[in-house]
């Protein structure tokens, strides 16, 4: 049976080019507590041919979809990923797909003078 909804029509998603972050000793820095995560780490990698959606990562990591959307949770709160689109199972439902924010990832050393 044909579907009004689209299932999965064409992603049209350009991260930015590079995202500094800087460490701080008096500031924590989420995002390195975030990819102290090895499921955090195969999820930007499985995110960095295309955007997916939780099952495809999950399915690509080889973890259960709640374990998966726990870390995608924390990955968009940190801003490496985005939900960039919606995508429709062909039972209707609804399919958030992500992708990354940004290309490159730099760490910077702050030193403050106290």
């Amino acid at each position: 049976m044909a579907s009004a909804l689209p299932h999965q029509p064409p992603v049209n998603h350009a991260p930015r080019e590079q995202t500094n972050i800087t460490v701080n000793r008096n500031t924590p820095t989420d995002v390195l507590k975030v990819l102290s995560s090895e499921t955090a780490q195969a999820i930007l990698g499985t995110l960095k041919s295309e955007p997916r959606t939780t099952s495809e990562i999950a399915e690509s990591v080889d973890q259960s979809v709640q374990n998966v959307s726990y870390h995608l949770d924390r990955l968009c709160d940190a801003e490496l990923i985005t939900p960039i689109e919606t995508w429709y199972s062909e039972k209707g439902r609804e399919m958030t797909v992500y992708g990354l924010t940004t290309e490159q990832l730099v760490v910077q050393f702050h030193e403050t003078t106290e």
